[in-house]
């Protein structure tokens, strides 16, 4: 019985946790995300996202939903797609670069081969002080893409300060932190699935100038 009831207490426990990110969580700044996801959409830019451990499946979930669960028509050729790639996903190139540079190099090298100005760049994190997304959201920066961090441990740490817009999950714990990761990628695909739908409909009525 005892070990069932520290059992239960943990669960509870986490859980609260996890509610009370929930509670907190910027509605604003969620919208803004939306909106930069959106313009990106308009404007045939790319979107980039990446992450280590538990983040790092997240980004590839994340580049999924993005990619195939905005789709309205999935045969429709003629349907708008997002260009979206997630940096966690090419095993050979992230392991040759750790290799040849270093670890902190892997997502830095990709954007290098990849990234233009107006794109977009996703940062997903437990702590916010990853080097390897500093380095990579410092290059985005400075390739004047637009940058988005998914973070918590309370303050975001460094990818807080730099990125253009973040998120924030109040908890200091890995868990909740990459629970609420996954939530917001589930709140703006679904909601981005829908007005797409709207937006392409619409952009079919623009007569041709």
């Amino acid at each position: 019985m005892k070990k069932q009831s520290r059992c239960r207490k943990f669960i509870n426990s986490y859980i609260k946790d996890l509610k009370h990110c929930l509670d907190r969580l910027d509605h604003v700044a969620i919208e803004t995300v939306i909106d930069l996801l959106m313009e990106a959409y308009r404007n045939n830019k790319k979107v980039f996202i990446m992450g280590n451990g538990g983040a790092a499946s997240n980004s590839s979930h994340m580049a999924c939903d993005l990619g195939k669960g905005t789709l309205q028509r999935e045969y429709d050729e003629n349907e708008p797609r997002f260009r979206v790639i997630s940096l966690t996903d090419n095993v050979a190139i992230m392991t040759a670069f750790a290799n040849d540079l270093s670890y902190e190099d892997i997502f830095l090298q990709q954007l290098r081969n990849l990234v233009e100005k107006d794109d977009v760049v996703i940062a997903l994190s437990g702590s916010g002080n990853s080097v390897n997304l500093i380095k990579a959201i410092e290059y985005a920066k400075k390739c004047q893409a637009k940058t988005i961090g998914f973070l918590g441990f309370k303050t975001g740490g460094k990818l807080a300060k730099i990125v253009d817009n973040a998120i924030i999950a109040d908890s200091s714990f890995y868990g909740p932190s990459e629970d609420v990761q996954l939530i917001l990628d589930h709140v703006i695909t679904s909601w981005i699935a829908k007005i797409k739908g709207k937006h392409d409909r619409e952009m079919k009525k623009v007569k041709p100038l």
